[in-house]
């Protein structure tokens, strides 16, 4: 649970910003981030489908929600995150982890 607060406090950094995210069917859309909970669910919105000759039938959504389970990757806005505020803050969680052991 810990570990996906973590990338929930990073995608919560990420609303408004521009984002891809690869579903394990392959799927890939990009859209604006409108919002992520804590089970890691997108709401998208401006949604553009990556790869639009192999899911012909994806071009006309532009507004989508995604279940955090069936997604496989998401690739961030280049410059967006800084690697040491995310070591630090897996650090930070680890530690907690183990105080509460």
């Amino acid at each position: 649970q810990g570990g996906r607060m973590l990338f929930y406090s990073v995608f919560k950094r990420l609303i408004g910003k521009t984002i891809v995210v690869e579903l394990k069917n392959d799927l890939a859309l990009r859209g604006t981030l409108h919002s992520v909970d804590q089970y890691l669910n997108f709401k998208l919105s401006d949604v553009e489908v990556v790869d639009q000759e192999r899911f012909p039938h994806m071009i006309s959504v532009k507004n989508c929600f995604i279940r955090g389970s069936v997604v496989r990757y998401v690739q961030l806005p280049e410059g967006e995150l800084d690697p040491e505020v995310l070591q630090d803050s897996t650090r930070t969680e680890v530690a907690k982890e183990q105080a509460g052991k």
